[in-house]
């Protein structure tokens, strides 16, 4: 007897998502994002784009993708501070990229605690951010790169991206994007410019124990041992944190410093300040007797200063610029090794170095 034949059901096919886009045209979700919104793109990636999406008969929803965990278009920022500084400088040329891209902010504050920012950027990433940035220096322990390099995959898997500005890569082939600048090369340009000027007994004035510092502390002694001199421990001063580099600290500092010193190199423009602030105090004059330079040229009145200071420009607003460039464009074949960059930093000469006149 003739036996009728029944074919098994067939699977509905899944429907494709803006992930499956992305990779299929070779490019991050974000570009797709952009491409599908009308966004200014070039031709050959929009036809990308647009190819995949047909290929894969992609429907845009946007509430069935929000449903389904889909992108945002949104940035996460983590800072140390709200309170202004240079790392509010940084966030302000990522909110100004970020605009640019058709994306937008958000903003927490680690308050300097490192397992507090794991915690906002694993949140932020929960929350569909496309890109999640942390700003700042960091304490580099092997638990720290060991986490951060867990944080980094996971937010790949995610879909998300992990952005670091201004402190080190945990380590190598890590799908993250490292936006930092040359803080030790900035360190042995300004230490060799008051060399350059005959001062060889340099008091350092340190910062947070963190990798900026570590960095500048770095440069610093570089220079002195390119110029033939040998580093003394006496005048590395580290206190470990703002609180210390206070007013109070700076006084007792300066005030019990070797009497050969004749410059001050400040970790950055605020304890340069206060540092100013106190020898005209204490009627040291700047820079007939004692020659005074900072880093980062973030203070507003920095050349306004009494006298005017001397000191390192970073690039914050490029840094900020840069990571949300690099962060959309992470797979994008001509920008896939290209996600670890180094932005330059040069001397600003102002008044607050004179060349040192030996006496006989």
């Amino acid at each position: 007897m003739a036996t009728e034949a029944h074919s098994a059901p067939q699977p509905s096919r899944r429907q494709a998502t803006m992930r499956d886009v992305a990779r299929r045209a070779g490019v991050s979700t974000a570009t797709v994002s952009r491409v599908l919104a009308g966004k200014p793109l070039t031709d050959s990636t929009r036809t990308k784009v647009l190819l995949a999406a047909k290929e894969l008969h992609y429907v845009v929803n946007a509430h069935a993708r929000a449903l389904k965990g889909g992108r945002s278009n949104t940035v996460g920022i983590v800072l140390v501070t709200l309170s202004g500084g240079p790392y509010n400088e940084i966030a302000r040329g990522i909110e100004q990229q970020a605009a640019a891209e058709g994306m937008r902010c958000m903003v927490a504050s680690s308050q300097a605690d490192d397992d507090r920012e794991l915690s906002l950027a694993a949140a932020m990433a929960e929350q569909n951010a496309d890109i999640v940035i942390l700003i700042g220096g960091v304490r580099d322990t092997p638990r720290y790169r060991t986490r951060v390099a867990a944080l980094a995959r996971e937010l790949d898997t995610a879909g998300s991206r992990l952005v670091l500005v201004g402190r080190p890569s945990p380590g190598p082939d890590l799908p993250l994007t490292v936006v930092d600048y040359d803080n030790e090369g900035g360190a042995f340009a300004i230490t060799s410019h008051l060399l350059s000027a005959g001062h060889e007994r340099i008091l350092f004035l340190g910062g947070p124990e963190n990798s900026t510092t570590a960095g500048r502390v770095a440069g610093h002694l570089r220079a002195l041992e390119s110029y033939g001199l040998r580093p003394d421990p006496a005048l590395i001063v580290n206190r470990g944190n703002h609180n210390d580099m206070g007013p109070a600290g700076i006084r007792e500092i300066l005030r019990g410093r070797p009497a050969d010193v004749t410059a001050v190199f400040a970790w950055d423009d605020d304890v340069a300040g206060s540092a100013l602030t106190q020898l005209r105090a204490d009627g040291v004059p700047v820079p007939e007797e004692i020659s005074v330079v900072g880093f980062n040229n973030s203070l507003p009145h920095a050349e306004h200063l009494f006298p005017a200071l001397t000191t390192v420009q970073i690039p914050f607003l490029e840094l900020g610029r840069t990571a949300v460039k690099l962060a959309v464009q992470r797979d994008e074949p001509d920008h896939r090794h290209a996600q670890q960059v180094v932005l330059g930093t040069h001397v600003v000469v102002r008044d607050s170095v004179r060349p040192r006149i030996r006496r006989a």
